[in-house]
């Protein structure tokens, strides 16, 4: 049974509440008080008696927020990539600055709302979107734990900054068809020129590019197994890891012209312990680096007077978008570029499609014009 006990004034009443228990023979009882109605005391009461009539432990001792979401974190949180863990260090970065110790038994809706409208003015919309996911996540897990009754996120609306318009940078169709002739007239030059070459024609991301091994090529099928990932800089695991996504674990068929030209780079030049296709003696993590290839395709970009200028990431974009102008499904291209949904595919490239239908229209329009 629980007791009601008023501990402010009559003019400023703050209700506390008494469950009566007791653990391995011990009396714990659990208070909680602040309420400013005695009818918000024993409604939260019941809450907490009804957890305990299922069995569900119930925390008495108090913890920071900050301080269970870092236990939560570091718990649940073991497998993720080096980019997403910065994501929730961030986050919890937030949670000390605003709530600094206070107790998560004790934060109400109000309080978070009024943590999301603060910065919501100082970051984007999609930032405070991936904090408040992780926040309501940890609270689930609280609410498991019986350290809280209710998921004070919930309902919360979420504001931020507007995000930069991040404009996509590719090459149209012609121009990378220019990069791709011009492409084996330099492949003397060094291993850079295959790694453009095969970016352009596969749109694989740059660590599985570095990633890849002899074994990787299927010369008899024309097909590049894409299995692993390798680390080409400071933030990312040293050697061979894993992939972005079960999804991106795929094989992919590629141009016979590009493959011969793998072949007979296999054959002139010698392995390693590793067997790493990109693999170089100069470089801190024994592969070609993005900086070296960035050089390399500006340079080439140049001299063909292509004014536009990308990363060797844009060529994968580059590669959807030539896709796309050739009619490629998007799940076609979603399973070619290992991305987790079609969704992704369809939302990251409707520019492209949105350029295409123009033209489309225009030809319809036109259809007859020339007869």
């Amino acid at each position: 049974m629980a007791s009601f006990t008023n501990r402010g004034t009559k003019q400023k009443p703050s209700w506390q509440y008494t469950i009566s228990r007791y653990v391995n023979g011990k009396y714990k009882p659990i208070r909680k008080g602040g309420f400013k109605t005695k009818k918000e005391a024993q409604l939260a009461a019941a809450e907490v008696e009804a957890q305990l009539k299922k069995g569900k432990y119930v925390e008495n001792t108090k913890i920071s927020f900050a301080e269970y979401f870092n236990k939560w974190f570091s718990l649940y949180k073991i497998d993720l990539k080096t980019p997403t863990v910065k994501h929730y260090k961030s986050t919890l970065k937030y949670i000390e600055e605003f709530f600094g110790d206070k107790s998560i038994q004790d934060i109400i809706r109000s309080e978070y709302q009024a943590f999301l409208n603060q910065y919501g003015q100082k970051y984007s919309k999609e930032t405070m979107l991936k904090t408040h996911g992780h926040i309501k996540s940890c609270l689930e897990s609280a609410i498991e734990d019986g350290i809280i009754q209710y998921n004070f996120a919930n309902k919360a609306k979420v504001t931020g900054l507007a995000g930069k318009d991040k404009d996509m940078k590719y090459l149209n169709f012609k121009e990378s068809e220019l990069l791709y002739h011009e492409l084996f007239n330099r492949l003397d030059r060094g291993l850079s020129y295959y790694a453009i070459l095969l970016l352009l024609v596969s749109g694989m991301r740059f660590e599985e590019l570095v990633g890849l091994t002899r074994d990787d090529f299927d010369f008899n099928n024309n097909t590049i197994r894409i299995n692993k990932t390798w680390g080409y800089k400071k933030d990312m695991p040293r050697g061979f890891g894993e992939t972005k996504n079960e999804q991106s674990k795929r094989i992919i068929s590629i141009d016979p012209k590009v493959m011969n030209e793998f072949k007979k780079l296999f054959f002139k030049t010698p392995n390693n312990i590793h067997k790493l296709v990109f693999f170089s003696t100069t470089s801190k993590y024994h592969v070609i680096t993005n900086t070296a290839v960035n050089k390399v395709l500006k340079r080439i970009l140049d001299d063909l007077g292509i004014e536009k200028k990308i990363t060797p990431h844009e060529l994968r974009h580059t590669h959807a978008s030539a896709l796309i102008y050739k009619k490629a499904t998007i799940p076609y291209i979603c399973e070619r570029l290992g991305h987790s949904s079609p969704d992704i595919t369809y939302k990251r490239y409707l520019h492209v499609m949105k350029e295409l239908r123009i033209e489309e229209e225009a030809i319809a329009v036109n259809m007859y014009q020339n007869g």
